[in-house]
């Protein structure tokens, strides 16, 4: 079999294609016309040194090589069995390939050039004699966190990018170690195939929304996967390739394990042959199964073929595809609500500009403040990333839910996280029949989506049904609802995606992710089966997920997503006080408690709080063993009552209830007086909002009384990164720990994975 290899940037040089130009006039004047200049005068004449420069660099080299590539097959008549390009030259790849014609090869490069072009600040440096593995070991122990692995060019040849003096930094470091037998800076304007080039590849994704791909004639093999293309994934491929690095090694040895391979460099430059031998005589073939590839050429192999050595994983493959092309997302990764705007509009806003989805913390803020903070989240992403917006279950209020979900209609907010509910209620109907219309076609959807965060099988049970009919009837009686809305909602699941809360911060059942998550995942499938739902239900994991190993975990055991709570409270992002995330910084796994939660005091509901350095967990279950144990404050001891009124409360019972009678309506007031027990639930629940505050506000004079929603998921992840720069949560980015998470989960795995095989 024969492989046709096309080079990338860093080939450019004066003269590059004379052979070529005048054979091929009618495409030279099509690339003219796209590109707006003489692509000929640019290769020969190279005027002003405009070669050297990357948005001419890459059409140029583009051309080049689609022109040498169409001149070898109208001489020879031969056809590869596979394709393949480094970097830019996976471009050629694909045109080879017949996913596009010339025309639109140029565009597209010349869009990318121009993006790519526009990137300043970043460095890259090459890093010889050393594999990729030592280089990652050498990043992680000199904690050069803001430095990634572009390319693997050669078993020990590898890139690294950057901001420029980090890059400059890292030289210094590799060059002390004994086995690096060179580090040489590359001339470049950005840290290419790096995080850096994040905000290049989204608004490369928009320029790829509006081109449409043919079927792909010859397997092309990936750069960010080392794996055939599926023609599904060519747009999704292509953004990817741009801020994620080239595996090149890989690309060579899955090609290599296909059977007995020749290579041939087509383009401007022999570079690849180089690095081709270099692989070849360093490296051992993949060997691949004959279901790992795409296509019909397997002629090659034989029932003795053996499953891969290695799995590939990638941050942003983890996860249920589905799950992050319904939201579209990058990365099947959620930043779950934290209470009081804990998780705050520039949480929201940093996730989503990231290819995350983050959750608003609605939970104990006003209407007003929650509408004006939505506003902001939309007009800081303006499309260019998901949202969505808890909603957290109110049982001793369902009017307050209800004005919730009319204030998220209202706002077009088409993702929710309902949490803490026992059932359906009332108010969910209502947003999830709101985003029932008809399309143009007479098909009804559902735009408005619910992601249920359950930890009990019957909660489950209730969102993967229809809607109750009873509450439906309701709804449509109370004209809230039409017929259209209430005909579809028998027909649809409540819940969208299911994400299964195991002990975690803040409301807990205590449960454990090894029993629940396989459970779970059965009910969904009978669930489905027996409704005929025809949207697959994602199930996501939720409680204890801080580091790798806990992620990697979840995975395993069948999550399509992962959410993660107690670890984005002690970042820069997160709305709570520097105080409190000095606190959160320094704790460990074994500094929680659980305690009565506030909001569901009467219930005997339990909430994951801080233990360490605060009175908080003794203080509030001293006060449910009091609710338990007595029907009214009265019948409480004196000494008691003085303890909680001085040390607890620092005022009065009788000062807390008038403080009361301003927020509280009439009816409930009148209830209190006539009902001792119900009044001494509202003093008593009165402490937890101001305990909440009081950490909120970062009030340093009452530190013992804060209450801090978190699990013990943080104190994994504070060790984890202990000997990193993250120590300081100052430099700890709600974006940054879910790439940091994820890379190192796929890391994980990948390492799991061969050391299995």
């Amino acid at each position: 079999m024969i492989t046709y290899v096309f080079p990338g940037q860093g080939v450019q040089k004066k003269g590059m294609g004379a052979e070529v130009f005048d054979e091929f006039p009618e495409l030279i004047a099509i690339a003219d016309r796209v590109l707006g200049y003489s692509i000929k005068e640019i290769c020969l004449e190279n005027p002003e040194g405009k070669l050297s420069l990357t948005q001419y660099t890459q059409p140029a080299i583009f051309i080049v090589n689609a022109l040498l590539y169409l001149k070898k097959c109208k001489e020879t008549g031969v056809t590869p069995d596979f394709v393949a390009g480094h970097s830019l030259g996976e471009y050629n790849a694909l045109f080879a390939a017949k996913a596009f014609d010339f025309e639109t090869g140029v565009k597209l490069v010349k869009k990318r050039g121009e993006l790519m072009g526009q990137v300043t600040g970043g460095g890259m440096a090459a890093v010889i004699g050393l594999t990729g593995e030592e280089v990652f070991s050498v990043l992680k122990e000199k904690n050069l966190n803001k430095i990634d692995i572009a390319n693997y060019n050669s078993p020990f040849q590898v890139v690294i990018a950057g901001p420029k003096e980090e890059v400059g930094k890292a030289k210094s470091i590799f060059e002390t170690i004994e086995k690096v037998k060179m580090v040489s800076l590359l001339t470049v304007s950005g840290a290419f195939h790096s995080r850096y080039m994040e905000e290049a590849s989204i608004e490369f994704g928009t320029m790829l929304d509006t081109i449409s791909f043919s079927e792909i004639k010859i397997p092309v093999i990936a750069n960010v996967n080392a794996r055939t293309y599926k023609q599904a994934d060519i747009k999704k491929n292509l953004i990817w390739q741009m801020n994620h690095s080239v595996q090149w090694v890989d690309t060579i040895r899955y090609l290599m394990g296909l059977g007995e391979m020749t290579f041939e460099e087509v383009g401007a430059g022999r570079v690849l042959t180089g690095m081709i031998k270099k692989i070849q005589s360093e490296a051992t073939p993949l060997m691949i199964k004959k279901e790992d590839v795409e296509t019909s050429k397997t002629s090659e192999f034989t029932e003795n073929s053996k499953p891969p050595k290695e799995v590939r994983f990638l941050a942003d493959t983890l996860g249920s595809e589905a799950f992050r092309s319904r939201y579209h997302l990058k990365y099947a990764y959620i930043a779950g609500a934290m209470y009081r705007g804990i998780s705050s509009k520039e949480l929201v806003v940093k996730a989503g500009k990231a290819g995350m989805l983050a959750f608003y913390g609605s939970g104990g803020l006003t209407l007003d403040t929650i509408e004006q903070d939505l506003q902001f989240i939309k007009q800081e992403l303006s499309g260019k990333g998901a949202y969505g917006c808890n909603f957290l279950h109110n049982p001793n209020y369902p009017q307050k839910e209800e004005k919730l979900a009319r204030l998220l209609i209202k706002n077009r907010v088409s993702v929710i996280e309902a949490s803490a509910f026992m059932g359906i209620t009332q108010a969910l109907i209502l947003y999830k029949a709101a985003g029932i219309v008809e399309d143009s076609f007479g098909t009804m959807k559902c735009l408005n989506r619910i992601i249920a965060k359950v930890s009990r099988p019957e909660v489950a049970e209730a969102f993967l049904s229809p809607a109750p009919e009873r509450m439906v009837k309701k709804l449509l009686e109370e004209e809230k609802i039409t017929i259209k809305q209430a005909q579809e909602l028998k027909r649809i699941p409540m819940a969208d995606d299911i994400c299964i809360e195991s002990d975690s911060g803040g409301h807990t059942d205590c449960g454990v992710a090894f029993a629940l998550i396989p459970s779970i995942r059965r009910l969904r499938d009978n669930m489905m089966e027996q409704y005929n739902f025809t949207e697959k239900i994602s199930i996501g994991a939720a409680g204890g997920i801080g580091t790798p190993e806990a992620a990697a975990a979840s995975l395993a055991l069948g999550a399509d997503f992962i959410v993660t709570g107690s670890i984005n409270q002690c970042s820069v992002e997160a709305g709570t006080s520097d105080v409190v995330k000095d606190i959160l910084a320094q704790m460990n796994v074994q500094d929680t408690e659980y305690s009565p939660a506030g909001d569901m005091f009467e219930y005997g509901a339990k909430v994951q709080v801080l233990k360490k350095g605060v009175f908080f967990p003794a203080r509030a279950n001293k006060l449910y063993d009091l609710y338990i144990h007595h029907n009214s404050i009265d019948e409480i001891d004196e000494k008691t009552k003085n303890q909680i009124q001085e040390k607890y409360f620092k005022r009065s019972f009788e000062s807390v209830f008038l403080e009361l009678k301003q927020h509280y309506n009439e009816a409930m007031i009148e209830k209190a007086d006539s009902n001792p027990k119900y009044k001494m639930a509202l003093i008593f629940k009165w402490y937890f909002h101001y305990a909440n505050q009081l950490a909120i506000s970062g009030n340093t004079e009452s530190k013992v009384d804060y209450q801090v929603y978190t699990g013990p998921a943080l104190g994994a992840f504070n060790q984890w990164v202990l000997n990193s720069e993250l120590k300081d949560w100052r430099k700890r980015h709600v974006d940054e720990i879910g790439k940091m998470l994820l890379e190192a989960t796929a890391d994980y795995l990948n390492d799991f994975y061969e050391q299995s095989n």
